[in-house]
């Protein structure tokens, strides 16, 4: 591997470390020559959610320019021309070796373009379509690498693993999203258990939720579960070496859903976090787990309405 495809695969890999300790722990349970790749994938979804995310000083046009032209990079890139980039050339060599579907990324990077300009979701429905993009689509970007003894069974699961996820992180943080202008809570749910944005604000602003917005937050939580339910089928479906890491990361990102369970479902009062401690064991339990043993579903099931 030439030199600068190994500075690109290491760029990923600390961007992947820095910034996602739960699936940078889980990644560490694969074959060593498959988590190069899952550090690709995680540099390149994460480098671009910085465009969008990390340059808040920036006026929203600078910020859309710096998008489109790292996209147009990367799209270069994917019709053969040389590229100019610290951690692209990472990603189109994982992209060329699995031949990953690359309409999944312009559906990423259509979400991503939509984050600088869309503050809130009317429906769930207009949730999940910008979650298409920026969630289900990494699913079905990861499951080549895992690998699968049956792809197209396994297909759904992986879509419906990644909405559990970033359903999960939109759970989690609330309270910074609101700091950056948005609410990834639909205006419908709002309105179903009488809560306005200004309720959320005020309660970000005293640091406790009011019984309303746990109730809200209660019935996000039951969503978020709905579909690690129907992402569980998938993990025995993966190939025996990778089905330890996403054993880990299906447990540990729901194990967030029950953190916020476990504390009143009060988003406010301080981040949800699973203790460092649980996660090694998570992570042992699941090196020890026989391949094939189906997953435990997160919290106790309730009906999303």
């Amino acid at each position: 591997m030439d030199t600068d495809l190994t500075a690109a695969y290491d760029r990923c890999r600390e961007l992947h470390r820095r910034h996602g300790r739960t699936y940078y722990l889980a990644t560490r349970l694969l074959p060593a020559w498959k988590r190069r790749h899952v550090h690709a994938l995680y540099g390149f979804t994460r480098y671009a959610d910085e465009i969008v995310d990390r340059t808040e000083e920036l006026p929203p046009a600078e910020r859309a320019t710096r998008l489109e032209e790292w996209s147009a990079r990367f799209l270069a890139g994917l019709h053969g021309e040389p590229v100019d980039d610290p951690l692209l050339p990472a990603v189109l060599h994982t992209i060329a070796v699995f031949d990953l579907d690359r309409a999944d990324f312009v559906s990423f990077l259509r979400s991503m373009t939509m984050d600088l300009t869309v503050t809130s979701y009317r429906t769930y429905d207009d949730l999940l379509d910008y979650m298409e993009g920026s969630a289900a689509v990494i699913g079905t970007m990861m499951l080549p690498i895992l690998g699968s003894t049956d792809p197209a069974a396994a297909r759904e699961p992986a879509r419906q693993l990644g909405l559990a996820f970033q359903l999960t992180n939109f759970v989690r943080d609330v309270a910074e999203d609101l700091d950056r202008g948005r609410t990834y809570l639909p205006d419908e749910d709002l309105a179903k258990f009488d809560v306005t944005r200004d309720d959320l604000l005020a309660a970000r602003a005293r640091g406790r939720s009011t019984p309303r917005i746990r109730d809200l937050v209660e019935y996000e939580v039951s969503r978020a579960q709905a579909h690690y339910e129907a992402a569980a089928p998938g993990v025995v479906l993966l190939h025996p070496g990778s089905q330890a890491c996403m054993r880990t990361a299906y447990a540990l990102y729901g194990g967030i859903l029950d953190e916020v369970a476990g504390q009143g479902y009060d988003v406010f009062v301080r981040r949800a976090l699973v203790p460092r401690r649980q996660r090694l064991s998570v992570a042992a339990g699941a090196l020890l787990t026989p391949t094939g043993t189906p997953v435990t579903v997160p919290g106790p099931r309730t009906e999303s309405g």
